[in-house]
């Protein structure tokens, strides 16, 4: 084969390297995967990854409950790792009755986060099955999921594959449940 034919051979290598690339980056936007373009010459690989855990600042508009904010746009965000006691409404939106320790885990969210800009940051999921997005949620320096674990207004709840700091949650949890706090101090516990 003559000098023009490997360098074509090697140009169409390297488009369709290209193209699957920006086709992975198409598809699993939401669930992504390592890409690599290797060229079939001598030069270095190199690795195109597209990470879970991309940050973004964003203006918490109001606070649900515990664990769900509302921020800019409407868009509803689920803490990611954690789930605190429930407050109910009916179909009016009226406060109907809520779980031990629902209202102080509100308000306790509520003071971290409403109306202030927080960092949101995805781990696998982006979203659940209601439609919010799943985040792990920073207020300055403040882990805000594993704040409220770690005083008692959350229980750990893990949902894979969003598991990025399951065994820090694990192990905040425990120190709570120790030191009898919120939830662990004030709801008794069902046998």
């Amino acid at each position: 084969m003559d000098s023009m034919g490997r360098l074509k051979k090697k140009s169409i290598i390297y488009i369709l390297a290209l193209i699957l690339a920006i086709l992975q980056l198409i598809f699993y936007k939401d669930n992504p995967l390592p890409i690599s373009l290797t060229s079939p010459t001598d030069i270095p690989t190199q690795n195109i990854t597209v990470t879970p855990y991309a940050k973004q600042k964003v203006k918490v508009i109001r606070v649900i409950d515990g664990d769900t904010i509302e921020i800019e746009g409407n868009i509803k965000v689920r803490y990611i790792g954690i789930n605190t006691p429930e407050i109910y409404h009916d179909t009016t939106g009226k406060k109907t009755s809520e779980q031990c320790f629902a209202n102080e885990s509100y308000l306790e969210n509520k003071r971290l986060v409403e109306g202030k800009t927080v960092t949101l940051m995805k781990d696998v999921s982006d979203k659940d099955k209601y439609g919010r997005l799943l985040r792990y949620v920073y207020i300055d320096d403040i882990f805000v999921n594993d704040y409220l674990i770690k005083n008692g207004f959350a229980k750990l709840m893990t949902i894979k594959p969003d598991i990025k700091y399951n065994l820090q949650f694990k192990e905040t949890q425990t120190k709570a449940k120790e030191n009898n706090l919120g939830i662990w101090n004030a709801c008794p516990t069902k046998k």
